[in-house]
């Protein structure tokens, strides 16, 4: 029994300050391994929503854009979690057309967390949305302009090239738009025609795109117009009214025998009166009538 009592008084009596400081650390080292897999919950908030869908739908109202997470998992994993690197991400092109709530559960979405890391929750729960179909459509595009011709003329017309572009956007937005505007174009001190190229066109929606950018814009610009009649001999002794319309000036120099009027018989059988313009008058007036006294 000696040799037992001799190691027994080696285990317990020699060097004991030593041993009690190897059993403080170990058991130091055993309560920090088991508080670090203790599982933790822990909340991770303002976390960034996005919903994928195919190009032929379209979200058209503001649903919310971050949402809190709470998660699960040991000290040491969660400590690996970067927020700023996290994105909620949840599928929703088979969802169809409407007003819709969608619900979001850790198992219809997706976020990548470190492994060990369980996703146990999603706040809120539900969010509203409302889907529309995609359309597609040619619209007309409307010239914007700002500023004056000059006191004593006119814009005679104006061209745009091309005269309708496709738009393509949520379907009430689409069947909703009459024309499409041009970025402005200014007018004043205009005095002939002109061309304004590569004018930008776009829509106020931001869920809509214009699938041309640019148009051309041609305006005619002349003198400002005025009508005139003119009371022309036809033949038979009869006389006829013409009435003109252009410029001012192109009338200055207009007499009544620079002006001729015949006569034939339409299809019905029924006289037609016909004005051949002078040569100084041709493509520079418009003939708003003319028409053989009782008649």
């Amino acid at each position: 029994m000696v040799w037992l009592k001799q190691i027994l008084r080696k285990i317990f009596l020699e060097d004991w300050v030593m041993k009690l400081v190897a059993l403080a650390i170990t058991l130091a080292l055993w309560l920090g391994v088991t508080g670090l897999s203790t599982p933790t919950t822990q909340r991770l908030t303002s976390v960034p929503l996005s919903l994928r869908f195919s190009n032929n739908i379209e979200i058209t109202n503001s649903p919310i854009q971050e949402v809190d997470l709470v998660v699960t998992g040991d000290k040491r994993r969660l400590a690996q979690i970067n927020k700023n690197d996290l994105i909620v991400s949840m599928d929703i092109s088979d969802v169809m057309p409407g007003d819709r709530v969608i619900n979001l559960t850790p198992e219809t979405v997706g976020v990548s967390l470190p492994t060990g890391v369980k996703l146990d929750e999603i706040q809120p729960r539900q969010v509203p949305v409302r889907i529309e179909a995609v359309e597609e459509k040619e619209i007309t595009v409307k010239a914007e302009t700002y500023g004056e011709v000059p006191e004593g003329y006119e814009i005679y017309s104006e061209t745009i090239t091309p005269s309708k572009i496709r738009v393509r956007g949520p379907s009430n937005f689409i069947r909703s738009l009459s024309s499409v505007p041009t970025g402005r174009i200014d007018l004043s001190n205009r005095t002939s025609d002109f061309t304004e190229k590569q004018v930008p066109v776009s829509v106020a929606n931001p869920k809509a795109a214009v699938l041309e950018t640019v148009v051309d814009v041609g305006f005619r610009i002349g003198e400002k117009r005025v009508e005139r009649v003119y009371s022309v001999a036809v033949e038979g002794g009869r006389r006829a009214t013409v009435m003109l319309f252009g410029g001012r000036s192109v009338f200055e120099n207009v007499r009544t025998e620079n002006l001729h009027v015949e006569i034939s018989k339409n299809a019905a059988g029924i006289d037609e009166p016909r004005l051949t313009l002078p040569p100084a008058l041709d493509g520079k007036v418009e003939v708003r009538s003319v028409k053989i006294r009782g008649q």
